[in-house]
């Protein structure tokens, strides 16, 4: 008998095909990770400039309702944590205070754009927000950083009462100084101060204070590199709607004199104003409804948002 032999039988055109389309495929995911790296590479930079220097971040408005979005930016603050960066996070809390006050029946009205807060509303902000405090605490956590928190029980914030204008808004009042030795302790053990924006009168008493004042106070009073404010918006609009990504303090001056900013921009403008006065290198209002609006805003050549310096 002969011996067996083994036939070699070209492939089909299918089958060639087929091997072209697992190659194609092999490309296209090569080539997207290579994108990915480069994203990465992108950072390096950035990573380099701002490691250990302190970025406060104003947390607010959707970002804070969302509950996607929420994880998102609290996923950013523990990579920023993690990376060897600095961040300082002030928040608020407004819809969920509007909605305790009225599950009390608590009257509670904005007087341009200020809460009036009686004694009973002060108590309520203050619980309601070492609640939110919390719970921003725990999420940073569960992404790996490490946070502390700072309800108005630590006393950090040391508050004097505001008079706008001769009205009396009750217990609202503006930044009087910070206990800045307690948050340099806690950034020199890599946590992140998570801050309410609730200060303490001399005479012992709290107060409820807007949590754009506060941070922008704060930035100034730790002489950090950044301030960003997480709003609504994309940021700062020129005559024709379009988006300003880069402006300098007297531009941005005109604007607001030209009344091209309006609404609700102005006091953070103007919040953003004081801070680059006081010494902070660059102030960013960015859409804090872009699934990682910090990461994007911090880490990328363009940016998404509108950049605020000297």
């Amino acid at each position: 008998m002969g011996h067996d032999t083994i036939k070699f039988i070209d492939s089909s055109p299918l089958d060639r095909l087929g091997a072209q389309n697992d190659r194609n495929k092999g490309n296209k995911m090569f080539n997207y990770l290579i994108k990915r790296a480069e994203m990465v590479i992108e950072a390096l930079p950035y990573l380099r400039k701002f490691r250990k220097k302190i970025i406060v971040i104003k947390y607010g408005g959707a970002a804070m309702v969302d509950e996607d979005i929420k994880d998102k930016v609290m996923q950013d603050i523990a990579l920023l944590n993690l990376v060897g960066m600095h961040p300082v996070v002030i928040h608020g809390g407004g819809k969920e205070i509007t909605q305790v006050l009225e599950k009390k029946k608590i009257k509670s009205s904005f007087i341009k754009g200020m809460r009036q807060t009686s004694e009973e509303a002060i108590a309520v902000v203050s619980k309601v927000l070492a609640k939110v405090n919390r719970k921003i605490v725990e999420q940073i956590k569960q992404h790996g950083g490490r946070a502390t928190a700072f309800t108005s029980q630590s006393k950090l914030i040391k508050a004097r009462k505001l008079v706008m204008e001769g009205i009396d808004l009750g217990y609202v009042g503006d930044v009087d100084g910070i206990k800045k030795s307690r948050i340099y302790k806690t950034l020199k053990d890599w946590k992140v101060p998570v801050i309410t924006s609730v200060g303490t009168g001399k005479n012992g008493k709290r107060y409820n204070i807007n949590a754009d004042a506060a941070a922008a106070a704060i930035a100034s009073i730790l002489n950090a590199k950044k301030l960003i404010f997480m709003t609504d918006v994309r940021g700062v609009l020129d005559d024709k709607g379009r988006l300003i990504t880069s402006i300098n303090s007297k531009k941005i001056s005109s604007l607001i004199k030209r009344k091209v900013i309006s609404g609700g921009m102005i006091p953070k403008a103007n919040y953003g104003l004081s801070a680059i006065k006081a010494g902070v290198e660059k102030v960013h209002i960015i859409d804090g409804r872009i699934p990682h609006a910090l990461l994007l805003e911090i880490f990328t050549n363009s940016g998404i948002g509108t950049m605020i310096q000297k």
